[in-house]
């Protein structure tokens, strides 16, 4: 429950906080008229991902046995490469992103002659980008979980990301971005690196990939899956009780890739800024 939670806390907030600085700056710059074009944007972007997501559920539920593992398998494969590059896409322009959706919008609104269109395209592509990204990622979760747990954890972390984007526009509250991006977008690569090995495991099990397939350990008496903590770690983490050469070297590799790329110093911006205020 708790990793659908967070991603869709992280990647709630991350809309939120665009539609609050797009309102909040047709507001003050009294363009404030052009609001129900931006709810269309933002409807349509939510549409999208809703139908992607269904249609795929949808479809992957009539394949047969060995279809569904490389289905869960591309899945995976497509959700950790997401994740990945949003994580570290939005480390990098966390400190432009209210300047560069200022200008997006000024030329959306001064430099067409289809305003409206130009202003529903612009706020549908910037949080249809959101939700995509979220659709992969549950898509790979559901898949790997059992029972209402992780749909139930989505839907909070929806409903608070909403309460805290919120919060952020009427002025109650100033977000430590960096904080927030910072730590979510580490756990999330470690949520990755379980995505991945599972990912190696279900292509092997459609019969894709069957090299390094010897089993290096085996804990499945001592710390099981299916046991009270193996479920824990294994829907947090990727855990599994018996890995092999393939699923923990997929593992290891991209977490260490990917931490020695998180931690290299990003350039200093010009002026910096730890906290959002979309006001």
């Amino acid at each position: 429950m708790f990793v659908p939670f967070l991603i869709m806390l992280r990647e709630g907030i991350e809309a939120a906080l665009i539609v609050g600085i797009i309102a909040s700056y047709l507001k003050q710059t009294g363009r404030g008229q052009w609001m129900p074009a931006v709810w269309v944007g933002v409807f349509l972007a939510a549409a999208l991902a809703l139908l992607v997501g269904g249609g795929l559920e949808l479809v992957s539920a009539e394949f047969p046995q060995k279809q569904q593992e490389l289905f869960e398998g591309v899945v995976g494969l497509v959700a950790v490469a997401i994740l990945s590059s949003m994580v570290f896409w939005m480390r990098k322009v966390a400190r432009s992103i209210k300047h560069s959706l200022h200008a997006s919008l000024d030329h959306a609104l001064e430099g067409s002659r289809h305003q409206v269109t130009a202003l529903i395209a612009m706020v549908f592509f910037a949080v249809a980008r959101e939700g995509l990204e979220t659709v992969f990622f549950l898509l790979a979760v559901f898949q790997q979980s059992e029972g209402p747990a992780a749909p139930v954890g989505a839907l909070l972390g929806l409903i608070l990301a909403i309460g805290v984007g919120f919060v952020i526009y009427t002025g109650s509250m100033r977000l430590n971005l960096g904080a927030f991006l910072r730590w979510t977008g580490l756990f999330i690569l470690v949520v990755a690196a379980g995505i991945l090995a599972n990912s190696v495991q279900a292509l092997h099990e459609a019969g894709v990939w069957n090299h390094l397939q010897s089993v290096l350990f085996d804990f499945s008496t001592t710390l099981p899956m299916d046991g009270p903590v193996g479920s824990v770690l294994a829907g947090m983490f990727g855990y599994q009780d018996a890995p092999t050469t393939s699923t923990l070297g997929a593992y290891l590799i991209y977490l260490v890739v990917a931490l020695v790329m998180f931690f290299l110093p990003t350039p200093a911006p010009a002026r910096p800024s730890t906290s959002v205020s979309i006001q």
